[in-house]
């Protein structure tokens, strides 16, 4: 993120609040009533066909957990349009904030240096991470701002009886093998390679690209790729359901780019029990998942040339 928001949100933190927690919590009671959080926009009617990535007042897109919390607040606050902004921005921009609004708390990430001794009384550096917040609003609650704050995006209905050539494109660029057969969608890390179930057994092309996204965020945790491991022992242990989790962050970060609406596992409400037991037992792997699963959501968009 900017440092110019970094310098205005430290007169609105307070160190001693617990960032992480607040933000882990919000998730956790979510997915206590079945519901993912990061999927909210997709269920939301004033948000259908329109899903992509919250932006700042610049046009820079959010990253990370930031990405979930403003997916999550614009669906349940009926948000179209994907402008979010400090009140000092909006400000600048001649907006105002309508009176009674809330705000919105995002997170930032910072670190502070510790100096101490070593036992033969060097100095010895040490970075320490942390989270500081601060709040924004999104354009529908500011009057007078510039009329591109207020464009709702244009839904682009796609051919869903046939492959889609750009889709096909973009993930033959990672030179990934994709194999079809069977019926079943996995990533095999011995084997390097996405298996994926014939492309006509699916119920639209969509919903193949979808499950895709799902199994090449996968294929970046291999060890000559970003190395995601979690000390991951066996099918159905913590560091798979840590492993699950960023798939399924990278699936919707990957999906709200390329227009397509994440694929519904029949598994999740598994899936859910184990990311409660994750999240209960640590209260910042959801920040540390969100950064995991933007991080392979990058890789999967390096390989597109530069010349397009």
């Amino acid at each position: 993120m900017p440092q110019k928001e970094g310098i205005e949100m430290t007169s609105q933190t307070t160190l001693k609040e617990d960032v992480y927690s607040k933000i882990t919590n919000k998730i956790i009671a979510d997915l206590e009533r079945g519901e993912l959080t990061w999927r909210k926009p997709w269920d939301a009617d004033n948000l259908i066909g329109k899903i992509n990535r919250p932006l700042r007042w610049n046009n820079v897109p959010y990253t990370g957990v930031n990405i979930i919390m403003l997916w999550a607040e614009a669906a349940d606050r009926g948000y179209q349009t994907p402008y979010w902004m400090t009140f000092k921005q909006a400000a600048e921009l001649k907006g105002h904030v309508k009176k009674g609004e809330k705000a919105t708390q995002v997170v930032f990430a910072d670190s502070f240096t510790i100096v101490d001794k070593d036992q033969n009384g060097e100095e010895k550096r040490q970075n320490i991470p942390f989270l500081k917040s601060y709040a924004v609003f999104n354009a529908a609650q500011i009057e007078g701002l510039p009329e591109p704050y207020y464009n709702v995006p244009e839904f682009k209905p796609t051919n869903e009886e046939t492959r889609i050539l750009e889709l096909e494109k973009f993930f033959a660029d990672t030179m990934a093998e994709i194999t079809h057969g069977g019926n079943q969608a996995y990533y095999s890390v011995t084997q390097d390679k996405v298996q994926m179930p014939p492309f006509e057994c699916f119920y639209s092309a969509l919903n193949y690209y979808s499950c895709l996204s799902h199994e090449m965020v996968h294929w970046t945790r291999h060890p000559k790729r970003l190395d995601r491991d979690f000390g991951r022992k066996h099918f159905g242990d913590e560091g798979y359901a840590k492993e699950e989790l960023v798939a399924e962050l990278g699936s919707c970060f990957l999906s709200s780019d390329l227009g397509l609406e994440p694929e519904s596992h029949e598994g999740h409400a598994a899936y859910i029990q184990s990311w409660l037991t994750v999240l209960k037992n640590d209260k910042k792997f959801i920040v540390n998942a969100a950064s995991h699963a933007q991080k392979a959501v990058e890789y999967l968009h390096s390989f597109k040339p530069s010349f397009e």
